[in-house]
């Protein structure tokens, strides 16, 4: 068995390297420009969005920007409502929300207990005859902490880097696939609700799938990427959670994509963003971000600001390799022991 698995990840590898001049010719470069990422994240980060608060008027005006991008994009809408897919949320407590089980469930309850918030999804169909019936998905979560308690006079949680930043880099890669050769594999590109409330949005999607889960071949979040890492080597550069769980640090590695493993495992960011949803359905999925552990974590001063537009844009590119690897290369697999244990939800 041991050599099994290290057959299929050195064959997996060599095909990554004879790829590797395909992912550095891609349009990337050409299609993410940062006057685009910086009017993305501007819009999503501004004051007028209100912190995205999970079910808020904020997070809605969001929603509908998103889905105007990803009109403009080209992307199939794929939610029960166009490119939204409503997700049920109750209130409890001071500021908290709980997922339904359904909107029947919803309807029961007092009008005043009653959320509705959405998660966005576009798709890009595949164009491979035998590739294209596999998914591939890129997300992040839009959602922030509204409006709190001000801090310095500042009540409004922008979430800039938190998840604006992933948000924007979603519909970066999008771009840059809409303006080169269109992927093998279908790719689902998701901005996802309720994160902030308990990776709610997600848990959503996984019980009401726009594809089959088994469809899924790998899932890529993008969080907390608009400042630079010294610990990935700085501006351009990002690191990816669970690096050695699955053959796509390998992949990533074996293509020059600078993209390295997590240098804060011991705070489990593995387990902490959207990625482990669909990871605990059996599907390779990672998180990339450049999160330098800086002190405007979910804080209103997490705002456009300090956002560094240059290595935003520049990680955009990087993604959108790493996209463009997973679309069109080798599917990955988990290596022995790296997938998580299995859960329901």
């Amino acid at each position: 068995m041991k050599n099994f698995f290290l057959i299929a990840t050195t064959a997996a590898i060599a095909a990554c390297a004879s790829a590797q001049s395909n992912v550095a010719s891609s349009p990337a470069s050409d299609a993410i420009t940062e006057s685009d990422v910086r009017r993305i994240l501007s819009t999503l980060a501004a004051d007028s969005m209100e912190g995205r608060g999970t079910g808020t008027r904020g997070a809605n005006k969001a929603a509908r920007f998103i889905a105007s991008e990803m009109k403009a994009l080209g992307l199939t809408p794929a939610g029960d409502s166009g490119y939204f897919q409503r997700v049920p949320f109750a209130t409890g407590g001071r500021r908290s929300l709980s997922l339904v089980e359904s909107f029947d469930a919803l309807a029961k309850l007092p009008e005043t207990e009653r959320r509705i918030g959405y998660n966005m999804i576009g798709v890009m169909p595949g164009t491979d005859p035998v590739l294209k019936d596999q998914v591939v998905a890129f997300a992040a979560h839009y959602d922030h902490l509204g409006i709190g308690e001000p801090v310095n006079g500042d009540s409004i949680f922008n979430g800039a880097d938190d998840d604006a930043s992933g948000v924007t880099t979603v519909l970066e890669i999008a771009r840059a696939f809409a303006k080169g050769p269109k992927p093998k594999r279908t790719i689902l590109f998701m901005a996802t609700t309720g994160e902030e409330q308990g990776i709610l949005g997600t848990q959503w999607y996984v019980a009401h799938p726009a594809f089959p889960l088994s469809k899924m071949v790998a899932e890529m979040e993008v969080e907390m990427a608009g400042r630079p890492d010294s610990l990935a080597g700085g501006s351009g550069k990002l690191w990816m959670t669970g690096y050695d769980r699955s053959t796509m640090g390998a992949m990533l590695k074996a293509a020059g994509i600078p993209i390295v493993a997590d240098p804060y495992p011991q705070f489990r960011f593995f387990e902490r963003s959207d990625n482990i949803v669909f990871a605990r359905r059996g599907i390779p999925a990672h998180t990339l971000s450049s999160y330098n552990l800086h002190k405007d974590y979910h804080a209103p001063s997490d705002d456009v600001s300090g956002i560094d537009f240059a290595h935003l844009t520049a990680i955009a590119r990087a993604a959108a390799q790493a996209a463009r690897l997973l679309a069109d290369g080798p599917a990955p697999a988990w290596n022995p022991g790296g997938q998580p244990v299995p859960r329901s939800n």
